[in-house]
């Protein structure tokens, strides 16, 4: 393995321990977060990207994202293994949110609602609607890529751009579908609450788990080829 792969791995899964860590905080019964809102949500997420990428960066350039990576390859940007990179961002986000579960245990063995508890590991949509949820994680995860590109391409690329960006992508545009923009951000998990022994847990909702996989996809390449248009 080498030392970028294992970055990326280790930059996962910090990603998913802070990020779902501020779900958990907010969402679970008995935390002393509970129900302080979308706000701390939005922010959680974004110094998770800024704490994780800060860490990561330096050694596999922060990717922790399947989506950014094959982006990041479309444009050009990047030479590396492909493959490589998203098996240990997956892997990554699987510890990540075991070691949530793990911290948050007595919390999830009080809430009661099996909703709040799946929330706390992967994305569901306010309203279920295709056409709506596809273009929401597409959008979404094409500002994200785009401006990952231009950043990069103005020389500022950094951790805090990124994380910037996330906190403006959740506060703006998150509401319909709790933004995934990542792959492995809610797979992996969703993979986690699936096989950790989760009190009272639903099933993991794998009827939509495949649309915050590819739409991620479809908007990082679309990004991509715009980048590659104008450049």
């Amino acid at each position: 393995m080498g030392q970028d792969i294992l970055f990326e791995f280790i930059g996962t899964a910090i990603l998913i321990l802070f990020g779902a860590g501020v779900c958990a905080n907010v969402s679970l019964k008995k935390t002393l977060g509970n129900n302080s809102g979308w706000v701390v949500i939005a922010f959680g997420w974004g110094l998770a990207v800024f704490v994780a990428a800060y860490i990561s960066s330096p050694y596999s350039g922060g990717h922790l994202n399947p989506a950014l990576t094959i982006g990041l390859a479309v444009a050009g940007k990047f030479k590396g293994s492909i493959l490589g990179y998203i098996i240990a961002q997956m892997l990554g986000a699987i510890v990540g949110a075991c070691l949530i579960y793990l911290m948050y245990k007595p919390h999830f063995d009080e809430e009661e609602n099996p909703n709040a508890k799946l929330g706390v590991f992967c994305t569901a949509p306010a309203i279920k609607s295709l056409i709506s949820n596809l273009a929401s994680e597409i959008i979404g995860t094409f500002i994200l890529v785009f401006g990952v590109l231009m950043a990069a391409g103005a020389e500022i690329a950094g951790p805090l751009p990124v994380a910037l960006l996330i906190v403006a992508i959740g506060m703006s545009l998150g509401g319909t579908t709790g933004y995934a923009i990542n792959p492995a951000r809610d797979l992996g998990p969703r993979i986690a609450h699936a096989i950790l022994p989760i009190k009272g847990k639903r099933d993991s909702n794998w009827g939509y788990a495949w649309l915050p996989v590819i739409a991620p996809i479809c908007g990082s390449v679309l990004a991509a080829l715009l980048y590659i248009l104008i450049f």
